[in-house]
């Protein structure tokens, strides 16, 4: 999931996502919202604008990227604001809203989202809860950090980079909780005798994975779990450590109103819309799990998340914390893996 070319538009995919019909106006004025969102929810998106401009006749485009790039091109634009929303990963919406690039807002229902969930000052919130997870062909069987060691893995592993992608800075945290700051250095430097190679989008690995041009890569459970369901060709698992204990960590996709947003009422109207009660009990449709406390999911899908989680510890990162020394470690990462 989840590096921004120079030019503002190139190599991202840009997708309307819209209904026909509405009120007149479509793609201007105040008819439109854009969202710079991070990769994952395309499909999920699409159903929920398409209720969003049956019931207010205002169009939803998305610009959609790895975590990183998104916040990264608000930025770039900041004299120039082209954005209304930022939907992205955690530390990339707590950097943003640490730039001034985003503005307070209060979305009905947001006393529904835990302190854990949102910013104290209003800046941002978690519209769907998400975990860090791997993914693997059937063909490979690890099951431990040790395991992705192995050089039977070697050309046949990949993850997304940290700082990039949201779901590939996940890794780095996820080992630094595991083996402590030196110590996921070193891991990782020992990884990358297998590592095919840097990447920025961490859903780009799903098909390599299903198509065994690789066996192991990084991901989330929403994205995998989707995308299994989908196409299959590869299943979830969360390696363990030498205790033999798996945990993992909640990468909640967090929505902001970009400041000085062009659109802005418009786009306070789809944040309400995104945390409202219905469009909440909708998140178990993406395999994601709603932020509100009093909207419990229910079916099928919500039952593979529940079971993809059993007995895997969940732990809080620090996100204040994680942002402080963000440069740093990746500073540190780059130097461990040669690049």
């Amino acid at each position: 999931m989840k590096k921004l070319a120079a030019a503002a538009l190139t190599g991202l995919l840009t997708i309307t996502l819209a209904a026909c019909g509405g009120t007149a106006g479509g793609a201007s004025g105040d008819q439109t919202v854009t969202m710079y969102t991070v990769d994952g929810l395309e499909d999920w998106y699409a159903q929920r604008v398409e209720e969003f401009k049956a019931k207010t006749g205002i169009t939803v485009q998305a610009v959609t990227a790895g975590s990183g790039e998104v916040a990264s091109r608000v930025e770039k634009e900041k004299a120039n604001t082209q954005a209304d929303i930022l939907v992205t990963l955690p530390p990339f919406i707590q950097r943003a809203a640490s730039q001034g690039l985003l503005a307070a807002t209060a979305p009905a229902g947001i006393d529904q989202v835990p302190a854990g969930q949102k910013d104290a000052q209003g800046r941002y919130f978690a519209v769907m809860n998400n975990y860090l997870t791997f993914i693997r062909n059937p063909q490979a069987s690890p099951r431990t950090w040790d395991d992705l060691l192995a050089p039977a893995l070697k050309g046949k592993l990949q993850y997304s980079t940290p700082g990039e992608a949201g779901d590939g800075t996940a890794v780095l945290l996820q080992l630094q909780h595991v083996l402590g700051d030196q110590g996921a250095l070193d891991y990782l430097a020992k990884l990358e005798a297998n590592n095919v190679g840097p990447s920025s989008s961490t859903g780009k690995l799903q098909p390599k994975v299903a198509k065994a041009e690789i066996l192991v890569a990084n991901g989330d459970v929403q994205m995998n779990l989707a995308e299994i369901e989908k196409s299959g060709g590869f299943e979830v698992f969360f390696p363990a450590d030498a205790q033999g204990k798996r945990s993992t960590f909640a990468l909640p996709y967090y929505a902001g109103l970009v400041n000085n947003a062009p659109h802005a009422e418009n786009a306070k109207k789809f944040l309400d819309f995104l945390l409202s009660p219905e469009v909440q009990g909708k998140a178990v449709d993406a395999f994601g799990a709603p932020s509100r406390t009093d909207v419990t999911p229910s079916g099928p899908r919500a039952d593979k998340v529940k079971a993809a989680l059993d007995g895997v510890e969940i732990w809080q990162p620090d996100w204040d914390a994680v942002l402080a020394k963000l440069d740093a470690d990746l500073a540190a990462y780059k130097k461990a893996v040669g690049r």
